[in-house]
């Protein structure tokens, strides 16, 4: 029944076999199956060796691995520990009456598939955080089901730390579910090959993190001009429009790191080339950006037109994405399109030998991966087949290999601090340069608040590099004194987020200047920092002017998300795992080990609570005021200010001086 082999614990009985196996420091991955388990890495980086022990009896098998523990009874029950004996995590009873216990594969009719589910005891007053980004308004996600798959502005990534103190991995790109409910927490996948995940024990947040980060990557070390302040509006239609307004940044002394080209700059999706009737010479555009000391980053879809001139080859040579049943279009705009298949190797050197003669030799080295879920028409996963499996089966790592495509594309150019926009991601994205963005908002603040708690759910999923439309995306009028209320608190905002860039789709809408090509599709009003009136536009000019003055702090908190994991935003929790009330807090994040950040989030206010961690003393930025941790104090926010403290006295440059 129970018996070592190479290091791993294997228990068989009948058709089933377990694997429980060292994977990294203090972990663990189990994988099991009535087949032959497979070795599939998925999000997981091959393991690194560890010391471990295995000990066993007839009734009972024990794996320990650092500060982890595993055993499985005679029954097939599975229980995790940790180094200090306190039972983390198990499955539940199969007992006589249900029939059922905490691991069920359930064969698929007519198929060498399975439908898996995995049942774990939970824990009524444990919370739980992480799994990427749903727009509801919760960061402690107890009670709370989640679908198991990407949509715009919906991110599964299925990680999930615990205040228990472990880390857990379901690591399985199938479409599914998870449901953390007051009395079970379940795991499903209606169409996969075996049960797979992945847990880790820690002391501390931070510790569970940094496992997690050894185990599925880090991402690179952060490129300068990822810094600093990007400009983007929903298109700009010309080269002319898009460097005029480059050039309005540098009259007026305005902080830019980085321009935008958004959708739609080509003729047909899926030809990944300007449009020479509004882009003539990308390469002199690029070259005066370039001494301005602007990055340019450039749109790119995934969606292949019918009329586009790549269609018929990658068609012929099965790099799009395939339909079981119907016709092939997979996505409708503008055009019937569809989807380049990422996940076939071929089809990603193909792809990246387009973007590399028609952008890349032309300077530019950041791109926007956008519908990379892909998004779908009908999200019937059913009926669409990848190069390596179904999309029921494997659709939720599309991002990841999308964000791949151009990454290895990249890097094998010699290219080094490789950072690309990218819509959605899966474990392991962040290894790949993979910045992501919280996709197509409404412009409000619900969905601003909405937003806190989606990234720092987003950092606790592994992925550091996170951002939003500044404003949100859809809706939202300069001239409307409401939304520049909201642009404004969404700004500062912005200016402590990872990355701190200015988009959306503002009204009313500019209608198209052409009928071919790009002049087809229209786009919004302005949406610069000038665009919302001289109150907001000082307001904007002073924050973006304290983003230039934190690079040297950021800078360091990118080198500890490239060295160890460490995500720049995180919940206060992270920091102050022994405060219990910080495990609360859901509308305040520490920027970085000595700031904090309470946003205003509700139009109309002028003052907000703010939590301070014990443990540490808390200066306020504008005031210079300390005040002991532990306790919640009332703080003015007048609309020019972000209510900010500083850690135990460190010194941030926030403010400037008189010559500013």
């Amino acid at each position: 029944m129970f018996r070592e082999e190479n290091g791993r614990l294997i228990r068989e009985y009948d058709h089933e076999r377990v694997w429980i196996e060292p994977w990294g420091e203090h972990s663990l991955r189990i994988r099991a199956s009535y087949a032959e388990i497979t070795d599939e890495q998925w999000a997981l980086l091959p393991a690194v060796q560890t010391l471990s022990h295995i000990s066993i009896t007839p009734e009972r098998a024990t794996i320990v691995n650092g500060n982890i523990r595993a055993e499985i009874t005679d029954k097939g029950q599975i229980f995790f520990y940790n180094q200090h004996g306190k039972l983390l995590l198990n499955e539940t009873e199969d007992t006589y009456q249900l029939k059922y216990g905490g691991r069920e594969l359930s064969a698929i009719p007519g198929s060498s598939d399975f439908s898996v589910k995995l049942r774990l005891e939970a824990d009524p007053l444990e919370k739980l955080y992480g799994m990427g980004q749903y727009q509801h308004s919760f960061l402690n996600l107890k009670g709370c089901s989640l679908e198991l798959t990407h949509r715009n502005s919906q991110i599964s990534i299925p990680f999930v730390l615990s205040s228990a103190g472990y880390g857990f991995l379901w690591h399985n790109p199938a479409i599914g579910q998870a449901h953390f409910s007051l009395n079970v927490t379940e795991w499903t996948a209606p169409s996969t090959k075996q049960l797979d995940y992945w847990i880790t024990a820690g002391d501390s947040p931070a510790e569970i993190e940094e496992a997690y980060a050894k185990a599925t990557g880090t991402v690179p070390m952060m490129p300068e001009y990822g810094m600093g302040f990007w400009q983007c509006k929903l298109r700009y239609r010309t080269q002319e429009e898009l460097l005029e307004v480059a050039r309005e940044h540098k009259r007026r002394g305005l902080p830019i790191d980085v321009i935008v080209i958004d959708f739609f700059h080509w003729t047909n999706q899926g030809d990944w080339r300007f449009d020479p009737e509004y882009w003539p010479d990308p390469e002199a555009m690029v070259q005066e950006l370039q001494e301005l000391g602007i990055e340019l980053m450039v749109s790119v879809w995934p969606t292949v037109q019918t009329e586009s001139e790549n269609y018929k080859e990658m068609l012929e040579k099965g790099y799009l994405l395939r339909t079981d049943r119907g016709v092939r279009t997979q996505f409708q705009f503008l055009g019937q399109n569809a989807i380049f298949d990422a996940t076939n190797p071929e089809a990603r050197k193909f792809l990246w030998g387009l973007i590399k003669q028609n952008y890349y030799d032309k300077g530019i080295k950041v791109f926007w991966l956008d519908e990379a879920e892909p998004e779908l028409t009908v999200y019937d996963h059913d009926i669409y087949r990848y190069h390596i499996g179904s999309s029921k089966q494997i659709g939720n790592i599309y991002p990841m290999k999308y964000s791949q495509t151009f990454y290895d594309g990249m890097a094998a150019e010699g290219q080094e601090n490789i950072i690309n926009l990218v819509r959605t991601a899966w474990a392991g994205s962040q290894r790949y340069g993979a910045l992501v963005w919280s996709g197509d908002i409404h412009s409000s603040f619900k969905v601003l608040s909405i937003q806190v708690r989606a990234g720092l759910n987003m950092a606790v999923a592994g992925i550091p590099w996170w951002t939003t439309d500044i404003g949100g995306f859809h809706g939202g009028n300069p001239a409307d004194a409401s939304f520049r209320e909201l642009m404004v608190r969404w700004f500062q905002y912005g200016a402590f987020s990872p990355v701190f860039r200015l988009h959306g789709d503002r009204s009313p809408f500019v209608q198209p200047t052409g009928t071919r090509g790009g002049g087809v599709c229209g786009s919004g009003s302005d949406n610069e920092v000038w665009s919302y009136g001289d109150e907001a536009y000082v307001i904007f000019k002073e924050f973006m002017q304290m983003r230039e003055r934190l690079k040297p702090y950021i800078r360091g908190l990118m080198q500890a998300a490239h060295e160890k994991g460490t995500p720049p935003m995180r919940p206060l929790f992270y920091d102050f795992p022994q405060d219990p009330v910080a495990w609360d807090i859901e509308d305040q994040y520490m920027f970085g080990p000595d700031l904090l950040v309470a946003p205003v989030l509700g139009e109309g206010e002028r003052a907000r609570k703010v939590y301070l961690p014990s443990g540490s003393e808390w200066t306020h930025v504008y005031t210079g005021t300390a005040y002991a941790g532990g306790q919640a104090i009332m703080v003015d926010a007048p609309l020019t200010q972000i209510p900010l403290f500083v850690r135990d006295g460190a010194v941030l440059p926030l403010l400037g001086g008189a010559e500013e």
